[in-house]
């Protein structure tokens, strides 16, 4: 199997390592271009070429131990599955563990912070993406990926950046909900708003990343490309300042659809997740 950065024992030892990779490569809700079940592996594959060095934070995180989980497969309709996850998900969140998963499509998420949730009090999540995936129901389900922002703030306040799609209902809906947006179009040259954004998440911070919230001419390869988004220093510099000044507790990171012969997408978002990491596990990685 391979495993994220190609790592080896003792860094990739269950038991010591800080930190999960968990590939999900579910795809059952996905309404325009699909692929999203191959999101996961092609992940891997590109992180097995990354330079496990960050010059930025001067160290390898990878010393705190990294393993890659067996991919969990999915049965069932829709409902089903979510409850797979979240049961699996609580098992994770007992080893003491943090959990970076990998889409799959962008569905897996509520699941995965409803159960963060119970371990962790006081929970916000940070979305970044395109679409502000609001819908009540989709398709005839309400555990569609462009209901996943519906069901995370029946859980728990929600920001959201880099929106720039969405229905003419989820926008009537935003006053009663506990939800802030920082649209595309409000900060695109602008820096200010990354502050803004963190001030308005709680202490214990949930991370997920659709990756269509960063540009398509970074990120190509999703269901749909929306044009606009962030630029990978913004994202750099949202990351860096969230892990600076928030305890992220845990993290996914979705709706990668590879395309053939162009490893430019998977091996950025590879590299996104590994200098997230970074961040992250800055400090900690500095004490040993």
């Amino acid at each position: 199997m391979v495993t994220f950065g190609g790592l080896d024992e003792p860094f990739s030892r269950y038991d010591s390592a800080h930190i999960l990779i968990w590939p999900i490569p579910y795809e059952a809700t996905t309404t325009y271009g699909r692929g999203t079940a191959r999101g996961p592996q092609a992940i891997l594959d590109a992180s097995c070429h990354l330079e496990l060095y960050d010059e930025e934070i001067g160290g390898e995180v990878y010393r705190l131990g990294i393993h890659t989980l067996p991919p969990t497969s999915l049965t069932g309709p829709p409902e089903q599955a979510i409850h797979q996850l979240y049961t699996r998900a609580r098992e994770l969140l007992r080893e003491g563990k943090f959990i970076c998963a990998l889409g799959g499509e962008h569905a897996i998420t509520p699941p995965i912070v409803r159960a963060t949730a119970e371990v962790y009090p006081r929970l916000s999540v940070l979305q970044i993406d395109a679409h502000s995936d609001l819908r009540p129901q989709y398709d005839g389900t309400p555990y569609s990926h462009a209901c996943v922002a519906a069901r995370l703030v029946e859980m728990c306040p929600v920001v959201q950046v880099g929106v720039r799609s969405l229905s003419v209902e989820e926008a009537q809906a935003l006053a009663d909900l506990p939800i802030k947006i920082f649209y595309a179009h409000d900060i695109v040259g602008r820096t200010d708003w990354i502050d803004a954004a963190i001030e308005s998440l709680s202490e214990n911070v949930y991370l997920t990343i659709d990756v269509d919230g960063l540009d398509p001419s970074l990120i190509p390869a999703t269901g749909t490309p929306e044009p606009g988004g962030l630029s990978w220093y913004e994202t750099l510099a949202l990351l860096r300042r969230l892990a600076e000044r928030r305890r992220v507790v845990g993290m996914d990171v979705s709706e990668l659809s590879p395309i053939p012969h162009l490893h430019a997408p998977d091996f950025t978002v590879a590299k996104l997740i590994y200098k997230t990491l970074g961040y992250i596990f800055r400090h900690r990685l500095h004490e040993e």
